[in-house]
């Protein structure tokens, strides 16, 4: 059944109901998840800034064997360079926890980060993605003009009203209004002046977003239900975006141990921290968090912090340890179920929003 209340978001994307799945970089096996949300209904979102090119491809090319619905495909605007100007007191700082996991120390001349954005960028025009989101920033004026050029629609990440307007007079189809109640990476375009972003809550920023561009408002930031979703639209944006309450879901690639920590957590459990990846992000505090804390060492700047971490994360995840893991997760983690498929959740999400509004 279609969406009762047709906003400008479905319209533009194609899509039944105003709901978009967050592109959540780092989750194992995305395509069921992101096909999922499609055939639903929704627009289901493949978080591919960590991936190589090829793993792009062959993820659009699975998603495709699962649904002919839309989808969208999320890149970082900005990877590099690689500071490594602080690298002998940060390293020092994770030699302890590499210790504790039976890791290596590595040495400066061994760590870069690979930026694959152009050869990303170019997979996405060649297998005619319909829809590209972008975080960290916004295309360059070269990557815009390709994606007009080749029918994309592009969606930007903003987390401040400034950031909104600069996303609209880039071209941009629609701009996501990404709350601090949201987990993972904040959106935020540059960190220079404050380590952890911009935070408005998203009660707060839709609105203003709304009153100040053209384009169409996707709010993100706790918004678990249907609730969430009539909320949103009453306060002007345009549909929603959800990334947690998916992570728990039949089709969602994440750890096991990485979904007993979000169904034990609490609306308490998340901070906002930049220890992963010298980025601000929210997600359940841990003892990597805490032990990074003491002292107050300040990260790399991203991408080098989360390339340094990348090893402890990883050996974390094959020990079952979610204690030294990046447990991205929103505010709203009470509310997350075990097990729903995601086309349930997006069922659910769009029938209690219709209640609702009536």
């Amino acid at each position: 059944m279609s969406f009762s209340h047709s906003t400008p978001l479905c319209e533009l994307l194609g899509i039944r109901h105003p709901l978009v799945l967050a592109g959540m970089a780092g989750l194992a096996n995305m395509a069921p998840l992101v096909s999922a949300v499609s055939e639903a209904g929704g627009l289901g979102t493949l978080g591919a800034a960590y991936l190589k090119p090829e793993e792009i491809r062959s993820h659009i090319r699975a998603i495709r064997e699962m649904t002919d619905a839309p989808f969208a495909v999320n890149l970082f605007a900005r990877v590099g360079p690689d500071d490594l100007g602080r690298f002998d007191e940060v390293n020092g700082k994770l030699n302890p926890l590499r210790d504790s996991l039976d890791l290596p120390h590595p040495v400066r001349s061994e760590v870069r980060t690979p930026d694959h954005f152009e050869e990303q960028f170019a997979v996405l025009v060649e297998e005619e993605v319909p829809i590209v989101s972008i975080t960290f920033g916004l295309l360059s004026e070269i990557h815009m003009n390709r994606a007009e050029q080749a029918g994309m629609k592009v969606i930007a990440t903003a987390t401040t009203v400034e950031e909104a307007i600069r996303a609209e007079k880039a071209g941009c189809h629609a701009v996501t209004a990404q709350g601090s109640e949201a987990g993972g990476h904040r959106g935020t375009f540059g960190t220079s002046s404050r380590r952890m972003g911009a935070n408005i809550g998203t009660m707060a920023l839709v609105p203003q977003i709304v009153d100040r561009v053209g384009i169409p408002v996707i709010a993100a930031g706790g918004i678990m239900d249907g609730r969430g979703l009539a909320a949103a639209l009453i306060l002007g944006a345009s549909g929603v975006q959800m990334g947690t309450r998916f992570l728990t879901s039949r089709e969602s690639g994440a750890h096991p141990a990485y979904k007993r920590a979000l169904l034990a957590s609490t609306e308490e459990s998340t901070i906002l921290t930049d220890a992963f990846s010298g980025r601000p992000a929210r997600g359940i505090e841990n003892t990597f968090i805490r032990e990074w804390n003491v002292g107050g060492t300040v990260p790399l700047p991203f991408p080098s912090q989360n390339t340094l971490t990348r090893e402890i994360r990883n050996a974390a995840a094959r020990r079952g340890d979610a204690e030294h893991m990046a447990l991205w997760a929103g505010q709203g983690t009470r509310l997350l179920t075990d097990g729903d498929s995601a086309a349930e959740i997006v069922r659910q999400t769009a029938e209690q929003a219709r209640n609702l509004l009536g």
